[in-house]
């Protein structure tokens, strides 16, 4: 039914009225379409639209079978392209074959993009917009005053759904997908249910982005910008081909909603909602959340950068480190004297792999050399600090006195040159060797004004260096110097007092014995 496009309500409106006398689309001099059937749809912040009749296009079309967008308000919409003097268009009309409620004045009918319709003349006078109302009331207010006390993601969506049920919404269920910045995280999926008040979250792998389930859902189709979604469930089954579509509607959903959450950086996020309601959500329903998903973007938006902070600060810093940095440590000189067993652990004959394995398999056994080391010193409560070149410095702080930290350092070095034995083939044989000494060092950021680097700077951290590279040529995997040794109730091979380079005296040394 055709309602009249005069109307002040403060919420979001489509509004389809009949434009009496004939209506004519052109390109430049070239007619487009002609009708005195035609009818012009007013939508809540964009301009009034109209729609012919298509028996009434002149313009030579093609069908685009492999492409639709979806609109939560008024349906599914197919495409065509448009040619005009030689030049086509793509994609430049569209019509809904099996509009939604709210489209259904304009099912079946043709709407042309505007750079395609550069004018639309009509005899009967020109096209005004319909005022919008602004849309406000205590969702808005909670929005603005409220929403951003919330302490977590978990919380914000929680108080997000009972907020939009006092709205008088019947949303049963809300999904917030959010993507993150993690090496093997993609994402996290916030699921908020009525029934318990119930958020469940969930991080999603990026190899569960490239199983079929996600490939052929909702979230993809809205994160690829392709727009949002709309599933009455009780109409159109055979519009869509998303499986989640039938395990909701036996869970008593009737109306399914997915729209973007689009974050400054240009990242499209997802956020779904779902209704029980025998109807669905209305037009106003929907609108009101459609007008405040800027918002409530930006809302989780905060969320996420403080998440991504902290990944980014704990993949490339160390979690201990990245702590540091995100709570103020960020200055140069910023740091702190601590005592600690330093491990530098390298990785042996690399240059050979190199050459032997060729640059793509030498860099994934590089990768999985890290990968063991890494693992091995988190288990043992150390931290790697960084990477350099083909070796790995990590330390050990004696939180729990020097003995307990030399132990930690000792077991690594051994459990790691014992898995990549283990680890090791006919073809790919890992080895390395290690150095472990301990003593006080400064534990803060060095550099220059603008590049900064959170490292250890101290004698002990020279000193495990260089009795690693001892290490290969004694035959020992690993070397400590001798106030670690007397910690340890392990067999050791005194290596006597060795002169290290850059090292102003000699260091007491032992290895562990291989024998």
């Amino acid at each position: 039914m055709i309602t009249s496009a005069q109307t002040t309500a403060n919420d979001y409106q489509i509004v389809v009225e009949p434009l009496t006398g004939e209506v004519t689309a052109w390109h430049g001099d070239v007619l487009l379409a002609r009708s005195e059937r035609a009818r012009v749809m007013h939508e809540t912040r964009l301009p009034p639209t109209v729609y012919f009749p298509k028996e009434d296009v002149v313009a030579e079309l093609d069908a685009e079978p492999d492409f639709k967008t979806f609109c939560p308000f008024k349906g599914t919409a197919s495409y065509k392209h448009v040619s005009i003097g030689g030049e086509i268009y793509n994609r430049g009309a569209w019509s809904y074959p099996y509009a939604l409620p709210e489209g259904k004045d304009v099912e079946g009918y043709l709407a042309f993009r505007q750079d395609v319709a550069t004018r639309v003349e009509h005899n009967g006078g020109p096209i005004e917009p319909v005022i919008s109302g602004n849309i406000s009331g205590p969702m808005v207010d909670w929005l603005l005053r409220e929403a951003w006390l919330a302490k977590t993601p978990e919380a914000l969506i929680a108080a997000l759904g009972q907020k939009l049920v006092e709205e008088g919404i019947a949303v049963s269920r809300i999904s917030i997908l959010i993507w993150s910045l993690h090496p093997m995280i993609a994402g996290r999926l916030f699921v908020w249910k009525r029934d318990g008040n119930e958020v469940k979250s969930h991080a999603p792998s990026y190899d569960n982005l490239e199983s079929p389930q996600f490939k052929n859902s909702p979230f993809q189709h809205v994160a690829d910008g392709l727009g949002g979604i709309r599933q009455k469930l009780d109409t159109n089954p055979d519009e869509f081909n998303f499986p989640i579509m039938e395990d909701l509607k036996e869970e008593g959903v009737t109306d399914y909603v997915a729209m973007p959450l689009p974050f400054s950086d240009g990242r499209i996020n997802v956020l779904t909602l779902a209704s029980d309601h025998p109807n669905g959500f209305t037009t106003a329903n929907l609108g009101l959340v459609f007008e405040c998903s800027a918002l409530i973007s930006r809302l989780f938006e905060v969320f996420a950068l403080t998440s991504n902070a902290t990944s980014l600060l704990e993949t490339y810093l160390g979690k201990r480190t990245g702590a540091r940095v995100l709570g103020g440590k960020i200055r140069r000189g910023d740091g702190d004297v601590i005592d600690a067993a330093i491990l530098f652990c390298d990785l042996r004959h690399s240059t050979r792999l190199e050459t032997e394995l060729g640059r793509d398999v030498y860099l994934e056994e590089l990768n999985r050399f890290f990968e063991v080391t890494t693992d091995i010193i988190n288990d043992h409560d150390g931290e790697v600090l960084k990477f350099i070149g083909d070796a790995v410095l990590a330390i050990f702080p004696a939180n729990k006195g020097r003995q307990e930290a030399c132990r930690q350092a000792l077991e690594s070095a051994k459990v790691i040159s014992e898995e990549l034995a283990s680890r090791s083939t006919d073809q790919v044989a890992l080895a390395c060797a290690t150095g472990i000494a301990y003593g006080d060092v400064t534990y803060g950021n060095v550099g220059s004004r603008e590049r900064l680097d959170f490292t250890v700077i101290g004698s002990a951290a020279n000193i495990a260096a260089r009795l690693g590279d001892y290490g290969k040529k004694s035959g020992h995997s690993v070397v400590v110097a001798g106030d670690v040794a007397s910690e340890m109730n392990f067999r050791f091979d005194a290596l006597g007092a060795l002169e290290l380079h850059n090292v102003s005296e000699t260091v007491e040394a032992y290895g562990i014995a291989t024998s």
